[in-house]
């Protein structure tokens, strides 16, 4: 009995990486809309999908858009070109960004509402609270930063 052999040309049998990688990303925006999952784990899985999308876009998005600025036509395993990637990547990934806002203002915040947690913009906060969040940023958040030069005249802290 005759087997038929895939074919390893054949774009029908590739995913499109960037399409795959968006997809595992939708799935971890699911954990934070997932309401049996403790609240702030829940407000940090929609951080981790911001994250992620931040670095997706630097990096894989705009590695596309200089293949297709530079005229690159070549399709990859899934069959697909840099432009004809982007043009599906964009509705995926505005899709995308709407569920996490939605996400966030319509799911999120209201849980944090109800257990006392409150998100206010800076221009609510008294001078106070203000001064506290300034020294806190001086010492806790900008050492981390701030680049470090090492050099001869600025050897690694030991």
């Amino acid at each position: 009995m005759p087997t038929s052999r895939i074919r390893l040309d054949d774009p029908r049998n590739y995913l499109n990486r960037h399409e795959s990688w968006l997809a595992f990303n939708r799935r971890v925006l699911e954990e934070a809309q997932d309401e049996g999952n403790p609240l702030l784990e829940r407000v940090k899985f929609l951080a981790i999908t911001a994250s992620n999308l931040d670095e997706f876009v630097e990096v894989r998005v705009a590695g596309l858009l200089q293949q297709a600025e530079h005229g690159n036509q070549l399709a990859g395993p899934d069959g697909l070109s840099p432009e004809e990637q982007l043009q599906r990547l964009a509705r995926e990934l505005h899709a995308f960004v709407t569920s996490q806002y939605e996400c966030w203002n319509q799911k999120l915040v209201p849980a944090l509402v109800r257990e006392g947690i409150r998100i206010l913009p800076v221009a609510h906060l008294d001078r106070a609270a203000r001064d506290a969040m300034d020294l806190f940023f001086v010492r806790q958040v900008d050492p981390l930063l701030t680049p470090v030069t090492i050099d001869p005249s600025h050897p690694f802290p030991s």
